[in-house]
């Protein structure tokens, strides 16, 4: 697939604790991902799955190796950047298995609330919102709170956050582990349109066999290495 690498891993590596006591979680890991591309991180619990996707979403340092995002050296023995919360906020979108709604807004609030933390007019700020809400099919429940959304609508709004400041990069944990099969097909056609219409890439964590079908590469992650990539 060609087309601007907007994540580029070089030689990354983590390890926790030292000594008898260390573990490497990631060893030497090479990755890129380029623009309109949605591929899965698959392996079994603590094959390095959900660490390389926090070293991604700049949450995690890596203990050695290298990090450009967006074109943006952002990691390279030490962070490049000193304010990794804007780095986040500008750069990166995060959906999780778990909406993670604040259940004292509603769903508009959930999402303009994003934009106002980094420094939108309330007034912008709620435009936005609005607009991605319709975009994703859920403008009608705007004023609701989480409480009384379907699991399918809630996920929609916590896709439209993620979107909000027009990341380039989404990072999915296990996004569609509490959906049927149905909506589960229906979130990742969602998620590869998002790719394709916004210049973007994503990235998701997923155990979840039913939507294997919907990656352009299935990315198999074992003792901390990239052990196998299947191309579509």
């Amino acid at each position: 697939m060609s087309g601007d690498i907007l994540i580029d891993i070089q030689g990354v590596a983590k390890h926790f604790g030292t000594a008898e006591t260390r573990v490497d979680a990631l060893r030497s890991v090479d990755l890129q991902v380029k623009t309109g591309e949605v591929i899965a991180l698959l392996g079994p619990s603590g094959s390095g799955k959900t660490t390389l996707l926090n070293i991604i979403g700049c949450i995690l340092a890596p203990s050695a190796g290298r990090l450009v995002l967006n074109g943006e050296p952002v990691f390279d023995g030490t962070w490049l950047r000193r304010d990794l919360r804007r780095l986040r906020l500008d750069k990166i979108g995060f959906i999780f298995q778990a909406h993670n709604l604040l259940p004292f807004l509603t769903a508009e609030e959930n999402v303009s609330l994003v934009l106002e933390l980094a420094g939108h007019p309330r007034e912008e700020a709620r435009e936005r919102a609005l607009a991605l809400l319709d975009y994703l099919e859920v403008g009608h429940r705007a004023p609701v709170k989480p409480a009384h959304l379907s699991g399918g609508e809630a996920q929609r709004i916590a896709i439209a956050r993620a979107l909000a400041n027009r990341p380039r990069i989404i990072l999915a944990d296990e996004p569609t582990a509490a959906l049927d099969s149905k909506r589960a097909q229906l979130v990742m056609d969602l998620l590869r349109k998002l790719a394709a219409e916004q210049d973007a890439c994503i990235v998701t964590v997923t155990h979840d066999e039913k939507i294997f079908d919907r990656f352009d590469r299935l990315i198999h992650l074992r003792d901390g290495r990239l052990a196998e990539t299947r191309e579509r």
